[in-house]
């Protein structure tokens, strides 16, 4: 694992600037650890950075503001599907992230879409007020009595207590947050948390601590399933990370089929270009560098920059401190 003898964060240091500026080599001069494909099983739509709050370490900056990403539309989801079974690639999960999906419009016809073609489907939501207005409501009751647990919605919860859930979300973002968890759970909805691991506790501790919340609330969640209650790294731009070399595997002991990027693609739209993109993961919308291709086909014959023959390099500090490092996955199933 490639490191280096400074200390200043990036941007600040001597060498700083070279760090993962190379897509093939670290700054030592290693060659950089590359990701393959090996089947696409999960494959995320991002909603929309648009967000009824404003997180205090959000990594996409969502916002009521932040329109950066634009809403993607149903016709184009569908496009997406379609061609996943032209493609015949095995895919058995559509994920919908954020922003908040229920601020999209198109969301229910999109979940709906994909759960008819025999696709399970995760939504990623905050369970506050837009996934609580009643057409929604509405909407997601008559999709779980048809579906069942082929639909399953994994609300963030960024602690078992208030008091830290509301440092990083703001204030009165507790109780609307357990509102619609307790209508979920009251509705028998397939249902999972999403927490933090920035709160100098270990991990036992914390998942102790949301066993005690879920029992007193009725929630059946598994803490002890690591799918079940999802214990997110932290990602901080301004932190100095390790690069990760092709010898890191090894050391590490990590493989890189166990790396989000070997399962699982995004598409997102940004604001004001007029083609959809496919990115490696759900962590890296914005960077350019990381563009497939404006398809799933273009996505799996792309060759140069930051891919080895449709492979990902990993040149990104999030691919190091949330993926490898941190083992990070998005998906409900890994």
């Amino acid at each position: 694992m490639t490191d280096t003898a400074y200390s200043e964060r990036p941007g600040t240091g001597p060498f700083a600037k070279l760090k993962f500026s190379d897509p093939d080599r670290t700054i030592n001069g290693e060659q950089r650890a590359f990701v393959s494909l090996k089947r696409l099983e999960t494959f995320w739509i991002n909603t929309g950075t648009l967000c009824n709050i404003e997180c205090v370490n959000c990594y996409i900056e969502s916002s009521p503001t932040n329109d950066r990403l634009t809403y993607i539309t149903a016709a184009e989801a569908s496009a997406f599907f379609d061609e996943i079974g032209t493609l015949g690639l095995e895919t058995h999960e559509i994920g919908f992230t954020g922003g908040e999906p229920f601020m999209n419009p198109d969301m229910l016809a999109m979940i709906e879409d994909a759960l008819t073609r025999g696709l399970d489907v995760l939504v990623l939501t905050n369970a506050m007020a837009p996934m609580q207005r009643p057409r929604i409501k509405e909407g997601l009751l008559k999709l779980r009595r048809q579906f069942g647990a082929k639909l399953a919605l994994r609300v963030s919860l960024d602690h078992y207590t208030q008091k830290l859930h509301e440092i990083e979300r703001g204030s009165r973002s507790w109780e609307p947050a357990i509102a619609g968890l307790d209508w979920l759970s009251e509705n028998v909805f397939k249902i999972s948390v999403a927490g933090r691991t920035c709160w100098n506790e270990d991990e036992e501790a914390g998942r102790l601590g949301y066993e005690k919340l879920f029992k007193a609330r009725g929630y059946d969640i598994d803490t002890s399933d690591p799918g079940a209650l999802v214990l997110f790294p932290e990602m901080d731009d301004s932190a100095d990370v390790p690069e990760i070399s092709s010898s890191c595997w090894g050391i590490l002991n990590v493989s890189p089929n166990d790396v989000m990027c070997s399962f699982s693609r995004m598409v997102v739209k940004r604001k004001g270009e007029d083609r959809l993109s496919v990115v490696p993961c759900t962590v890296l919308p914005y960077d350019r560098s990381f563009d497939m291709g404006a398809t799933l086909s273009e996505s799996l014959a792309i060759d140069g920059g930051c891919f080895k023959q449709g492979a990902v390099k990993l040149n990104h500090p999030h691919c190091s401190k949330f993926c490898v490092l941190g083992g990070g996955k998005c998906s409900a199933s890994e």
